[in-house]
């Protein structure tokens, strides 16, 4: 079965924007019913910009409105020409010639979507380096003028597994930085009244001793 490229978020845009069932939308998308509904739960898929199929010609506005307006009815996926991605064996990320020029798009993309991610993970997800990502971040990169942001994975730069992979790392990375951080406070705040019990007491004890009433 012909899967269309980036399944999962493909059908976080067939949620948020169209009328199609689940069903519907996990038999075109290769995913198990519970899994979209799971999505439009907000439950999965958290942090994954939809996908629309209908410009990268995957899918019809018409075959969408067909299916929408008969649920018995399947997506039938628009034959075209765009290469899917391959899967990569382990080893260092190799990155054809004709691809390369399309890493600062790719990278565009990441900062403007997903910018939880460390330059050291965009790094190994593109096969660039992180003196590329900080000119494309500030833009003094030698083409910034035309660098526009493209999906990595539309480009053939990466997996929709891998770019999830590291965007749910990242989010799990930036989630125990503030729960670290809260827990700091809350330690701070207990050793600050400790302190200040402390000090209170020491007062209180203080002020209720008996003056020292002098020799006869």
């Amino acid at each position: 079965m012909v899967l269309p490229l980036m399944p999962k978020a493909t059908a976080v845009w067939l949620v948020e924007n169209t009328a199609l069932t689940f069903d519907q939308i996990a038999d075109y998308t290769g995913m198990h019913e519970l899994e979209v509904q799971a999505i439009a739960d907000g439950e999965v898929a958290v942090g994954i910009v939809g996908v629309n199929p209908t410009t990268s010609g995957q899918l019809t506005v018409e075959e969408i409105a067909r299916c929408e307006a008969d649920p018995s009815l399947r997506l039938k996926m628009t034959k075209t020409d765009i290469p899917l991605p391959k899967a990569r064996s382990k080893g260092a990320r190799y990155t054809p010639v004709s691809k390369r020029q399309d890493r600062p798009d790719a990278i565009n993309w990441i900062l403007k979507h997903h910018n939880e991610l460390t330059d050291a993970q965009i790094s190994r997800l593109l096969g660039t380096t992180k003196a590329t990502i900080a000119s494309v971040r500030d833009r003094t990169h030698w083409n910034a003028t035309n660098i526009k942001p493209q999906n990595p994975v539309t480009l053939g730069l990466c997996s929709e597994a891998d770019l999830e992979k590291a965007v749910v790392l990242a989010q799990r990375r930036v989630s125990n930085a503030i729960k670290a951080e809260e827990r700091k406070k809350r330690r701070e705040a207990r050793e600050a009244l400790a302190a200040q019990q402390a000090v209170d007491g020491n007062s209180a004890s203080s002020d209720a001793a008996p003056d020292s009433a002098p020799s006869a």
